[in-house]
C-alpha cells in the first residue's frame, strides 16, 4: 500500500519507531513505588480499602488509609503479560470469560489473597513466579465502590465483599447517569447535571462519615484540601501539556498520555504529581523548541475511541508508528481523569470532586461522547477515528456506533477492532492491520479527491 496521495512515494524500508517521551519514565517509578508500598501495607499496621471507579482516592490519603484500586491493579498486570493465573483463578472460581476482564482479572487476585490470608502455609510460590504478584494485594478491611456508568462495575465489589464471607464494611455510591435529553441539558451545564452533581456530592459526605465510622477518628479536610490542591495543578499541567501537542507534527501522542493515566487516576495527590507533570510539560515544551516530533515521519492524524488494551500498548504505538499514523487524542485520554480542574474549589472541594466523579466518559450520553469526539478532532487536526470496541467492557462500547456515525458525518474516516482491556485472547493483530490500512487508503483516497 502506498503511504501517500503521489503514487511515487513509498514506505520507508525500516519502519520508523514512536518515539516516546522520556520523562514518563518516571511516572512508572511512582507508580512501581505505590504498588509496592501498598504490598507492605499490613505489615505496617495500615488499614486498607479495596475500591473500584471514580478517584475517590483523596479521600481515602485524607483519612489515613491505604487504597488499592482494582481496575489499575487488572491494568497492571495485563500491561506486564502477568494476567493469566488471577484470570484462570477467577475463571476456576466460576467467572466466565466473558465478564470484564478487569473484574474477573482482580476477582481472580481476591481469592488468591483470600487463600493466602486463610492458609497458614500461604501461597508456597518463588518470588519470580507469574502468580507472585497476583496473590501479593493486601486482603481489604472494607470496600468502596464509587462506578459510574456501568453496571458489572457497580457489582463487582458486591461479588468481593461476597468472596470474603460477607464481613467486611461495604460503602457504595450511586451515580445518576446524564442522559442528556432534557432541553436545556448538555456538557458542564442544564439542571440534569445540576441536580446529579448535588446528588452525588451528598452521598460523597456520607463516605466521609463512612470512614469516620472505620477509622475512628475524625475526618482531616486540611488534608484533603492539601491533596485536591495539588490534584489541580497536576491536572492543569497535564492539560497544558496535551494542548502543546496540537502543533503539526506533534511533539508527543496519545501514547505517552496512556503511560501518564495511572499517576492522575490514582496516585496520592502531592508534589511529586505536580512534579512529574511539570516534568512532562518541560520535555515537550523542549522538543517544540527544537524541532524533535514524536513521529519522523507524521503523515496522518488520528484520534482513539475506547479503553486501552493493556497488553499490546508497545505493539499497537509501533504499528500505527509504521504506518506514519501519529494517534493524538482520545476519550479515555483527553476526557477523563480530572480533565476539568477548574470546577475543583480548593478550599472546599466536594462538589467538585463530585461533578468530576459524574464525567466518567461511561456516564454521558453518545450525544454529548460525540461533541467531546469532535471538538478534539477539530483541535488536533484529526483526519481518521479508530474505535476499540472492547469485547468485555460493554460500556467502553456502547454508543460507539453513533459517536462513528457523527464522525463520519463530519467527513472523517473511521475504523472498527475487536479486543479487550485485560484479555489478549479477544484481539488479533492481523485484524487491527488490515483495518488500519483500509482506512488510511481512504484517507489518501479522500485528500486526492479534494485536489
Amino acid at each position: 500500500m502506498s503511504m501517500s496521495s503521489e503514487p511515487s512515494q513509498t514506505r520507508s524500508a525500516t519502519p520508523p519507531q514512536i518515539n516516546r517521551l522520556t520523562s514518563t519514565r518516571l511516572g512508572g517509578k511512582l507508580v512501581k513505588d505505590y504498588w509496592d508500598r501498598l504490598f507492605t501495607a499490613k505489615e505496617r499496621g495500615a488499614q486498607v480499602v479495596w475500591y473500584n471507579g471514580a478517584a475517590v482516592s483523596p479521600l481515602f490519603q485524607a483519612a489515613g488509609i491505604e487504597w488499592c484500586h482494582g481496575e489499575a491493579f487488572g491494568a497492571r498486570l495485563a500491561a506486564m503479560h502477568l494476567e493469566g493465573p488471577a484470570q484462570r483463578t477467577g475463571e476456576d472460581y466460576g467467572y466466565i470469560n466473558e465478564l470484564c476482564s478487569y473484574a474477573r482479572t482482580t476477582l481472580g487476585c481476591a481469592v488468591l489473597t483470600k487463600r493466602a490470608t486463610v492458609d497458614d502455609r500461604g501461597i508456597s510460590l518463588p518470588e519470580a513466579d507469574q502468580e507472585a504478584l497476583a496473590s501479593r494485594l493486601p486482603p481489604p478491611d472494607f470496600f468502596v465502590n464509587a462506578y459510574a456508568g456501568c453496571s458489572t462495575g457497580q457489582q463487582w465489589d458486591e461479588i468481593s465483599y461476597r468472596l470474603f464471607d460477607k464481613k467486611l464494611p461495604f460503602f457504595k455510591i450511586s451515580y445518576p447517569l446524564l442522559w442528556g435529553n432534557k432541553p436545556d441539558a448538555g456538557y458542564l451545564r442544564g439542571e440534569e447535571w445540576e441536580s446529579a452533581s448535588r446528588q452525588v456530592a451528598r452521598q460523597v459526605y456520607k463516605l466521609i462519615e463512612f470512614l469516620e465510622h472505620q477509622t475512628g477518628r475524625p475526618f482531616d479536610w486540611e488534608a484533603l484540601r492539601e491533596s485536591m490542591h495539588y490534584i489541580k495543578r497536576a491536572s492543569q499541567l497535564r492539560l497544558e501539556a496535551m494542548a502543546l501537542c496540537r502543533s503539526k507534527p506533534a511533539p508527543a501522542t496519545f501514547w505517552d498520555w496512556i503511560a501518564s493515566i495511572a499517576p492522575i487516576n490514582f496516585l496520592p495527590g502531592n508534589q511529586d504529581l505536580v512534579d512529574y507533570f511539570a516534568g512532562v510539560k518541560a520535555e515537550i515544551e523542549q522538543r517544540l523548541s527544537e524541532g524533535v516530533v514524536a513521529l519522523p515521519n507524521e503523515r496522518y492524524r488520528l484520534a482513539f475511541d475506547g479503553i486501552m488494551n493493556w497488553n499490546k500498548v508497545g505493539w499497537l504505538a509501533n504499528k500505527f508508528a509504521e504506518n506514519n499514523a501519529a494517534v493524538l487524542t482520545g476519550r479515555y485520554t483527553h476526557n477523563s481523569f480530572w480533565n476539568e480542574p477548574q470546577l475543583i474549589d480548593e478550599d472546599d472541594p466536594i462538589l467538585g470532586m463530585a461533578q468530576h466523579y459524574l464525567l466518567c466518559p461511561f456516564n454521558h450520553s453518545a450525544k454529548v461522547l460525540g461533541e467531546l469526539l469532535l471538538r478534539e478532532c477539530e483541535n488536533y487536526g484529526i483526519e481518521g477515528v479508530v474505535f476499540h470496541a472492547t469485547r468485555t467492557c460493554r460500556s467502553a462500547s456502547n454508543g460507539q456506533l453513533i459517536i462513528a456515525q457523527m464522525a463520519q458525518r463530519a467527513g472523517l474516516q473511521t475504523m472498527f477492532f475487536e479486543g479487550d482491556v485485560a484479555d489478549a485472547s479477544f484481539y488479533k493483530d492481523a485484524i487491527l492491520e488490515s483495518r488500519l490500512e483500509a482506512m488510511l487508503e481512504a484517507i489518501d483516497t479522500r485528500r486526492m479527491s479534494a485536489t
